[in-house]
């Protein structure tokens, strides 16, 4: 796999080692990361990556090292280093080194990882519903982009490929629609796009955040909703947004089939119009 490191000053063509026993991020997980993509020399919202980058360092109690211009900097010199045509996950991180239970502030150090990712064809994928739950604001650290928040939408994942489908939704405490385990949910009824209502329990996505601007600008009606299984089932269309694959259709979810629609394909090229304005080189 293809890809450039940074890491103390210094650029790397294979994945620097950075971490031993005694690390706070190494058995607290108190790493904290954001996922950017670049595309054809676009890299749409990167700015807005980097920026949520420090927010989460800071949610999980260390400081970050560097500003966020800086970080963008450095990705952007990762991305031109590998070929213009390449299709690139960009992963800055800042990880704690020192701490017992809560890491020292002090001890953030931070890693950038640039490498081969191709984007997902938008043919469509299928998921179900997970007997898993997303966590409330008060139960993790949902304000911030964590590792350590993962494992329980790994879980998820594995529980939905052994049923036979490609993704999962996860529920909130209070039994409402969250999202997908790897990216936000949207349903299509009647012409008007709705997402679950931010709630603290799960992420609202930059690309999100984008497609509801971007939506605006078609005239498509958003509305943010407490949303159920039923709203999901019985939608016009079922879709997702997210870094890894931006906008793609949902073709079934648990028995129930879907043909991707006029509103997620009309948005999905929307953003790519968007990224194009978002040229690197």
């Amino acid at each position: 796999m293809a890809g450039v490191y940074f890491y103390n000053g210094d650029w790397h063509d294979e994945c620097p080692k950075v971490l031993g026993p005694t690390d706070h991020s190494f058995w607290m997980a108190s790493t904290v990361f954001d996922g950017a993509r670049s595309f054809q020399g676009m890299a749409p919202d990167l700015d807005l990556h980097c920026a949520r980058l420090a927010r989460s360092a800071l949610a999980l109690g260390y400081n970050p090292t560097m500003e966020d211009g800086e970080v963008l900097d450095l990705c952007e010199q990762a991305v031109k280093k590998l070929p213009k045509e390449s299709e690139l996950y960009i992963r800055p991180m800042y990880f704690a080194r020192g701490g017992f239970i809560d890491p020292d502030p002090e001890s953030a150090e931070f890693i950038l990882a640039v490498y081969d990712s191709p984007m997902p064809e938008a043919h469509g994928f299928t998921a179900h519903f997970s007997r898993l739950r997303r966590p409330a604001n008060d139960m993790a650290p949902t304000d911030a982009k964590a590792s350590c928040l993962y494992p329980n939408s790994g879980r998820a994942m594995v529980e939905a490929n052994r049923a036979g489908f490609d993704n999962a939704i996860l529920m909130d405490s209070n039994n409402n629609v969250a999202e997908f385990a790897t990216s936000n949910l949207w349903t299509v009824k009647d012409g008007v796009a709705f997402t679950p209502a931010e709630n603290g329990c799960f992420l609202a996505g930059i690309t999100r955040s984008r497609i509801k601007k971007l939506a605006d600008m078609a005239g498509i009606e958003v509305q943010e909703t407490h949303m159920t299984k039923e709203d999901v089932l019985t939608a016009d269309e079922v879709f997702n947004s997210g870094n890894f694959g931006k906008v793609l259709p949902v073709t079934r979810v648990d028995d129930t089939e879907f043909q991707p629609g006029p509103v997620s394909r009309k948005l999905r090229d929307m953003y790519m119009d968007f990224s194009r304005d978002n040229q690197i080189f």
